[in-house]
């Protein structure tokens, strides 16, 4: 499940329910109150890249898309001509090596297979700069196990990540689409050391 071509596949043949077309409210509010523009943003399996157009529109400018599958991020580059080319990464998020500020989870980690998951968080960890943070949505329920979307619960998430975070913090996320209100968390994830 996990390779390009199952998500290209996915993509051509626009099997992607967790496209809801638009960003998701709950990215939007937190990152209208977030003054500095210049901060180093990553939004990984960014997919069509809904929340990397609404920040980018929102003025700000280090912001990276990130994306396994070419027909996504061709897509997103098609729909927004206009966001910078250098800042399209295609390919494995596992070899990203850049340093953000912020790393936004929208759906990627529901997207990766659960062996994944501690390499995931470890990855995050290596990712953000000193004081960053991991924030976003996660699923808080299950789904048809063998496939994605891959589901969990609060306390999977916080064992996962206080093993390479010292600040873990998830909430039930009020503002969520009518279809996920009550299945989904905001997660603010960093270190304070």
């Amino acid at each position: 499940m996990f390779s390009q071509d199952y998500w290209n596949i996915q993509y051509n043949t626009k099997q992607t329910g967790w496209n809801i077309g638009y960003a998701s409210p709950p990215v939007v509010l937190y990152f209208e109150k977030i003054e500095n523009k210049n901060l180093e943003i990553l939004i990984p399996g960014a997919g069509l890249g809904f929340e990397v157009e609404a920040l980018y529109n929102m003025g700000f400018t280090n912001l990276y898309y990130s994306d396994f599958a070419p027909e996504a991020s061709n897509a997103f580059e098609n729909r927004c001509p206009e966001f910078p080319k250098d800042q399209i990464l295609t390919g494995d998020f596992f070899a990203l090596n850049k340093s953000f500020d912020f790393i936004v989870e929208q759906t990627f980690f529901s997207s990766l297979p659960p062996d994944l998951r501690d390499e995931y968080a470890r990855k995050m960890r290596s990712l953000l700069k000193p004081g960053g943070k991991l924030v976003g949505l996660f699923f808080n329920r299950n789904f048809q196990p063998g496939k994605p979307p891959y589901g969990g619960s609060e306390t999977e998430y916080v064992l996962l990540f206080s093993q390479y975070f010292n600040a873990v913090k998830f909430i039930p996320e009020l503002n969520s689409i009518k279809p996920r209100l009550g299945t989904e968390l905001w997660a603010e994830i960093s270190n304070t050391d």
